[in-house]
């Protein structure tokens, strides 16, 4: 693990480059607007800790009314609960035989659920709980548009009652839709959801034919929980994005309906040459993931563009003259296009309180589950 880029008490101008900051008063606010918009409309929040991989975040959402929160692999649940997370949801499938016994181990200290969309995968979670003598929650997972995992909706009644005759929790459906997220019109996203929506009910009414009761639908992300909310289907929201609201998400058209987030998560860079035309910065691809795109320069009418593993390139925006163009040695912020990948490219977060301008190192938090593939 690297050494952190700052010490605590430091000035956020003492802080290395390039380094992963979250504004702790930013992230704050987000993190009580989500909690009260969940109070409001009588909703379990559970979110996404794949996407901030920290147990010291996952137990500040607790702490703000979370029921606890989701991952998408084994090893980032048991990174999380060494860390003292302890209610976790792995909301994907998990199919090896020794990985199953060590989910079966884990099972017998934490509160634990997982998600199925196969016999086999039924069959080798019953057999691996036997052994350990641990149980967990069974999600039922259907494909509501995403194309990826999930059965079909009309088999979700039988899979769920193979759930049951193992003598295993059946605990609901699993039903998100990732590629909804990310359209940008209001009205898309709010179509897609009620697309996603009607597949749910057919598994529901899939569920139900088989004599049995779907207690929970869990599932909405940061660009759609506002229209799963209102449908009455959801019981559960796993957003996860808006504590960070990365450049992707914050691409969306808006709606009425969705509270609004704040930047929280930065890298901070230094420009480390200067030419008549252009800048560059010392924060390349490297320190930020660009599956979505690259990153934006905060408070700049500057274009960052590629410039290697090492470097980003920093030049006016159309409405900018070559006069605003930051001075060798300036600090540059970028909000980086997607925050999850971005946070698995780093060791620690450096946490500052009182902004970016003139605040002071708060924390520097360890980021636990960084490069839990498995």
């Amino acid at each position: 693990m690297t050494r952190p880029a700052a010490a605590v008490g430091a000035s956020v101008d003492d802080i290395d480059t390039p380094a992963l900051v979250i504004d702790l008063d930013a992230m704050q606010r987000n993190l009580a607007t989500m909690a009260a918009f969940a109070r409001e409309h009588k909703l379990k929040l559970r979110p996404h800790a794949k996407m901030h991989k920290s147990a010291a975040i996952a137990k500040l959402q607790v702490a703000a009314g979370a029921v606890g929160v989701c991952v998408q692999k084994l090893s980032e649940a048991e990174a999380l609960a060494d860390a003292g997370v302890s209610d976790i949801y792995i909301s994907n499938e998990v199919i090896a035989p020794h990985k199953l016994a060590r989910l079966a181990q884990l099972a017998r200290r934490i509160t634990l659920a997982v998600a199925v969309d196969s016999t086999l995968g039924v069959d080798r979670l019953a057999e691996a709980l036997k052994a350990a003598g641990s149980s967990v929650d069974v999600f039922v997972e259907i494909d509501v548009g995403q194309g990826r995992c999930g059965v079909a909706p009309a088999a979700a009644g039988a899979l769920a009652h193979q759930v049951v005759s193992h003598g295993l929790r059946f605990a609901g459906l699993q039903a998100y839709n990732g590629r909804a997220q990310h359209l940008r019109g209001a009205d898309e996203r709010e179509a897609a959801v009620r697309h996603t929506v009607a597949l749910v009910r057919a598994a529901q009414a899939s569920i139900t034919a088989s004599g049995m009761v779907c207690p929970l639908v869990t599932g909405a992300g940061s660009g759609t929980f506002a229209f799963d909310a209102a449908t009455g289907v959801y019981g559960e929201l796993q957003a996860g994005s808006y504590l960070f609201m990365d450049r992707d998400y914050a691409d969306n058209q808006t709606s009425a309906r969705a509270p609004q987030f704040e930047h929280a998560l930065f890298v901070k860079s230094q420009v480390m040459s200067r030419s008549t035309s252009h800048a560059v910065v010392d924060a390349g691809h490297k320190s930020h993931a660009i599956d979505s795109g690259l990153p934006r320069v905060w408070q700049h009418e500057l274009e960052y563009s590629n410039g290697g593993d090492e470097h980003g390139i920093l030049r006016p925006n159309a409405t900018a003259t070559l006069a605003e163009l930051p001075r060798l040695g300036d600090t540059v912020w970028l909000v980086p296009g997607h925050c999850d990948p971005t946070v698995n490219l780093h060791d620690h977060f450096v946490v500052v309180r009182g902004g970016l301008a003139s605040g002071v190192v708060e924390a520097i938090w360890p980021i636990d589950s960084r490069g839990c593939l498995v």
